[in-house]
């Protein structure tokens, strides 16, 4: 069986960043996971344990592409021939990891779409926040514990949790904990409130995370183990830049084979356009030590999984719904609409003053083009699969 190499887990990368996430950050991820929580739904399926470390970071061209794994714990929930939907239980034992679990799951209550997606807000307020409210509780037994982490949760206000944060975190909440047992959630509503709030702050989605600036180091598919001694090193970072120095150059006769088709496509038809998209190059750091208080409820305590590379069965996935290929998957399709002139701010690019209607189409054609940066990317991911 071959199965795809992937690269750090979501939890591996918050440790990197020195275990806090930035608001950008938090955004960009929030889109794919409520994405990818949307698929496996779409299939009939709950997964039952979201957390950090069940998101892995894809490698190489994909490394800005979010995986969803492990499917120990996962459900069907209804039949996707007649859509029947399981039957509402009480009196159910806790399943999955208790810091993220949702209220009801804690009750006892048997899990539907909602507890999924309820579990994926306290994903994002843990990366945002540095911790949770109800992490690091002591206790006798292990019972005893879930007791106390479910007192905690349902006696924290969401309003407390998300202090500080913008109050669509809330909003999430509220609607998440709102809906029935056997109810569709609407995840256009949810992506969009990340969405807008994304845009409000002015911020591009131009997949630079928390994690890119401090440049974690991306390997390409390899699945080298990181050397211990300083020789090893050596040797292992001549090879990697022999392997990248041939790499560069199968690049660059692409390129150039490219740049000669349009060439000559061009003075046979009179037009055509190249577009090379950029690479980025990350150095190589050494990760901090991955947090213990994360039980889960499978009998077990959590494994914790090295932090490189991890091989493990995966699906990634997109929206069910809107996400139909786009023409190409080239990531200049990526920047933001932003850092493009609209027909507004070109006409008003000379010293004359702009109107307060010139400002607000500008703003709508800014807003509009970064929701077309979301949906773009949301296609590329589909087309990467």
């Amino acid at each position: 069986m071959v199965i795809e190499l992937l690269g750090p887990s979501l939890e591996d990368l918050y440790n990197y960043c020195n275990r806090k996430l930035s608001l950008k950050s938090v955004l960009m991820l929030a889109d794919q996971l409520i994405n990818r929580v949307e698929f496996m739904h779409s299939r009939g399926f709950l997964h039952r344990d979201i957390k950090p470390d069940n998101f892995l970071m894809g490698l190489g061209r994909k490394a800005n592409q979010v995986y969803i794994i492990d499917y120990g714990l996962a459900k069907k929930y209804r039949d996707l021939q007649s859509h029947k939907h399981i039957p509402y239980r009480e009196n159910k034992n806790l399943t999955g990891t208790a810091r993220y679990a949702s209220v009801n799951t804690h009750l006892g209550v048997e899990q539907s779409r909602r507890d999924d997606l309820e579990s994926l807000g306290y994903v994002l307020m843990y990366f945002l926040r540095g911790s949770l409210p109800w992490q690091g509780l002591k206790a006798g037994t292990k019972k005893q514990k879930y007791d106390k982490i479910s007192e905690k949760k349902m006696v924290t206000p969401v309003e407390v949790l998300c202090k500080s944060y913008p109050s669509e975190f809330v909003s999430y909440f509220h609607y998440c904990r709102s809906l029935r047992f056997e109810d569709k959630p609407d995840y256009s509503y949810l992506k969009r409130l990340f969405r807008e709030l994304f845009i409000r702050e002015g911020y591009q989605f131009d997949f630079v995370y928390d994690w890119t600036i401090l440049k974690y180091p991306q390997l390409t598919g390899s699945s080298r183990q990181r050397p211990s001694s300083g020789k090893a090193a050596l040797n292992s970072g001549a090879s990697a830049e022999r392997t990248e120095k041939l790499s560069a150059g199968r690049e660059q006769r692409d390129r150039s084979s490219g740049a000669v088709e349009v060439f000559t496509r061009k003075n046979a038809s009179g037009g055509g356009h190249l577009s090379d998209p950029s690479k980025q190059k990350v150095s190589e750091k050494a990760l901090p030590a991955k947090d213990e208080d994360n039980d889960s409820g499978r009998g077990r305590s959590s494994t914790t999984r090295p932090s490189s590379l991890s091989k493990r069965a995966v699906a990634s996935s997109s929206r069910p719904t809107t996400s139909s290929a786009g023409p190409s998957d080239r990531s200049s399709w990526l920047l933001s609409g932003s850092s493009r002139l609209s027909g507004g701010q070109r006409l008003h690019s000379g010293s004359e003053p702009r109107s307060s209607l010139s400002k607000a189409t500008t703003s709508q054609a800014i807003r509009e083009d970064q929701n077309q940066s979301f949906e773009r990317h949301s296609r590329v991911t589909d087309d990467r699969k």
